[in-house]
């Protein structure tokens, strides 16, 4: 069961709006394989052209991913490590431009077909309804790991 919370004034609801898509279009490339088994498009479609995503040390996609291109890279990364993602309760707080998101996710990785379920904090910046920049931070990027060892 999937609960979200808004705490958005109506401005932001715009920016939300957006990652709701994002967030969509991400778990379906991903349950799809992403590369070769999946359309970019949709993501894309989501994305700022100068788009940077920032993923923390230690994680099995660790890195800066910047523009289209990059996201494409990290995305397939991201989909050769998970088999799926679900969100079970999403929170979250913004103005027009920035919004910070709660996500309460279980990923089951393709490697172990091992679960987690984990909280990631997202520092979102949206331009002309897109995602231009987002800062992950992962509750617990061990339990990731461990969950994705021997891969």
């Amino acid at each position: 069961m999937s609960t979200t919370t808004d705490h958005l004034d109506a401005p932001a609801a715009d920016a939300w709006t957006v990652m709701q898509k994002f967030y969509a279009a991400e778990a379906a490339y991903v349950a799809a394989g992403g590369p070769g088994k999946a359309s970019y498009d949709q993501v894309a479609a989501h994305l700022d052209p100068e788009v940077t995503l920032h993923q923390a040390p230690g994680l099995p996609f660790t890195g800066t991913w910047r523009g289209h291109a990059g996201m494409e890279r990290f995305l397939a990364r991201f989909s050769e490590t998970w088999e799926s993602m679900e969100f079970l309760e999403q929170e979250h707080w913004g103005d027009e431009h920035t919004v910070v998101v709660r996500n309460r996710v279980r990923f089951r990785a393709r490697a172990t077909g091992r679960d987690v379920d984990t909280l990631i904090v997202q520092l979102i910046t949206v331009r002309d309804g897109r995602m231009l920049e987002c800062r992950p931070f992962y509750w617990d990027p061990a339990a990731i790991a461990a969950a994705c060892e021997g891969q």
